[in-house]
């Protein structure tokens, strides 16, 4: 298996684990309930649908990984199974993202990429709209529970630093847009509501997990990155996002 051989290259620095997923905390975390499933660590790197394992209702279409046969996909997935492993051996996304930038060699961003976001009332968002106030971009997906929690706090953030300090970009990938527009109507967060494109998606750097969150500062460098949803996210987030504010404040 290939995710298991890139899990070997690392000689013991990663563990290969396999779980069935009606057993698997992950797995009920996620909402995961097919084969296969690539988790690192608490982060969701691969679904079913990836590879192109459609269950009923999901519909088909091309997924990220698809065709699975092709040595082009094989060489997609190992890439974004070790930028994943490597994120999470550093225990310092802000200090990986600086020495690989430095290489040249890093799918990390370091500044706010150049898009066109269309929110849910069919609005045109772009960045230069968000300068000057600290800018976080959380990628989700309606079939991610773990997603929700994660966008109410950061209603919560928004309401507590207001319009003029933070804008929020809450972007769907993968989902539905009748779908995103009930959960949004539901949770009524102050969130600016967008659908995520292919092209969105890889001007960050080709999202490969939900949740992905990036925090930029108002002139739009990258300040820190959070993958998916482990305990201390909202803390570590929280942490980062006061840090910047504070420090534009005594500028």
């Amino acid at each position: 298996m290939l995710a298991q051989s890139v899990v070997h290259s690392y000689k013991g620095k990663a563990k290969f684990v396999v779980e069935n997923y009606g057993d698997s905390e992950l797995a009920r975390r996620f909402g995961v309930t097919r084969y296969p499933a690539i988790f690192v660590d608490d982060i969701l790197v691969a679904k079913p649908k990836d590879f192109g394992f459609y269950g009923k209702g999901e519909g088909s279409g091309d997924g990220r990984y698809t065709p699975w046969k092709d040595p082009k996909s094989h060489e997609h997935f190992r890439t974004d199974l070790i930028n994943m492993i490597d994120l999470v051996l550093s225990g310092n996304t802000d200090v990986l993202r600086q020495e690989k930038a430095e290489s040249g060699t890093t799918h990390e961003i370091a500044s706010l990429p150049k898009f066109t976001l269309r929110d849910l009332d069919g609005r045109s968002i772009t960045p230069e709209e968000l300068k000057g106030r600290a800018v976080v971009v959380e990628f989700w997906a309606t079939w991610c529970p773990p997603c929700r929690g994660t966008l109410t706090w950061l209603g919560q953030l928004k309401q507590r630093y207001g319009n003029d300090r933070i804008a929020i970009l809450a972007i769907a990938i993968e989902s539905e847009e009748t779908d995103v527009g009930t959960i949004a109507k539901s949770l009524n967060l102050p969130l600016i509501w967008g659908m995520g494109t292919p092209e969105i998606a890889q001007s960050f750097g080709d999202i490969s997990s939900v949740p992905t969150m990036f925090l930029f500062d108002g002139e739009g460098h990258a300040r820190a990155a959070f993958y998916g949803a482990p305990p201390d996210l909202h803390a570590s987030a929280e942490r980062a996002i006061e840090a910047l504010l504070s420090a534009k404040g005594a500028e």
